[in-house]
């Protein structure tokens, strides 16, 4: 990226972040908070979704697996938030493995089908096993995120939003790489990339492996702003939910998740004075976003545009 460019992007997200936390509304930062979770959620199911085009139905319930292992982690061991965070992603990326192992093979709607039935069970056994997991009461007193000894709504603002640049740029920069194309080849025709050398399967596996892990780094980080998670986070609803934010910001597209995921986000709170009208509304703009715009807001095609020519100016070739 140019650094004029790099700049400007910085100077944004700087100013938009001041003017969050100079207004003094707590139910704004709130959302802003939620909004940068979702992003992290839509960008790592659209890589698994978009780019390497899997559809899976599934992704909320290892988005709960990471809430739940930093909430257990945090409660019951009393584990900081800077070692759960990543033990959440390592937690939820074994478990996306363990589901990959025996799904791969299948394909198309086979595949959608089976990650329904595996999100749900997840979400059953969240439900059910109270023991452990205390069930539909959910679990409290998840200790919130402290930084030098500060901790509130403006320390988990500015955290969340490193984690979600960090995250963000990770998948961007793997999107758009050799492997990055190897998914999209993928896609297109898995056993054409077979014929060229590609082994389809374990690329398959570790895909949606990475897409688990950020999954539940946005389960940690959740878990750790909100104070309390229950099974009602985490169920089928979410899934599609995330599933529309892909389509609507671009599938294939890291900014078009993005946007997508604060437009679905920020768009339902501003209505919230229209009452329960405000969820038609909602509904119009999604409808008026696939019909005009089939391919999103910020479909692939311009992101891999947008790609090659900032890693061009950049130095660093297109696929470097």
């Amino acid at each position: 990226m140019k650094p004029l460019a790099l700049i400007g992007t910085v100077l944004a997200v700087a100013a938009v972040t001041a003017a969050l936390l100079l207004s003094g509304s707590s139910y704004a930062v709130q959302v802003a908070i939620t909004a940068l979770i979702f992003v992290i959620l839509t960008a790592s199911l659209n890589l698994v979704t978009g780019t390497a085009g899997l559809m899976t139905l599934g992704h909320a319930a290892f988005y709960g697996v990471g809430a739940y292992a930093a909430a257990l982690l945090s409660t019951k061991l009393g584990l900081s938030f800077w070692v759960t965070l990543p033990l959440a992603g390592l937690v939820t990326a074994f478990f996306g493995f363990l589901v990959a192992l025996p799904t791969m093979r299948l394909t198309s709607i086979y595949f959608a089908v089976a990650t329904l039935a595996i999100g749900e069970m997840i979400v059953v056994a969240i439900t059910n096993w109270t023991g452990f997991t205390r069930g539909p009461m959910g679990i409290r007193g998840i200790p919130s995120i402290t930084v030098f000894g500060h901790e509130g709504l403006t320390v988990n603002l500015l955290v969340v939003l490193a984690a979600t640049l960090v995250s963000v740029w990770a998948i961007w920069r793997l999107t758009h790489s050799y492997y990055g194309n190897g998914l999209r080849a993928l896609r297109e025709d898995d056993q054409c990339a077979e014929a060229m050398g590609l082994n389809a399967v374990r690329l398959k596996i570790e895909v949606f492996t990475i897409a688990c892990f950020f999954a539940g780094i946005a389960g940690a980080l959740f878990a750790h702003t909100s104070g309390y998670i229950s099974p009602e986070s985490f169920r089928f609803g979410e899934s599609i939910l995330l599933l529309t934010m892909a389509v609507v910001g671009g599938l294939g597209s890291v900014p078009g998740s993005a946007i997508g995921a604060i437009i679905l986000i920020v768009l339902p709170e501003l209505l919230r004075g229209a009452g329960n009208v405000r969820m038609v509304a909602v509904g119009v703009v999604l409808f008026l976003c696939i019909l005009f715009l089939p391919k999103g807001l910020f479909g692939e095609v311009s992101a891999l545009a947008f790609a090659r020519n900032q890693l061009r100016r950049a130095g660093l070739g297109w696929s470097r």
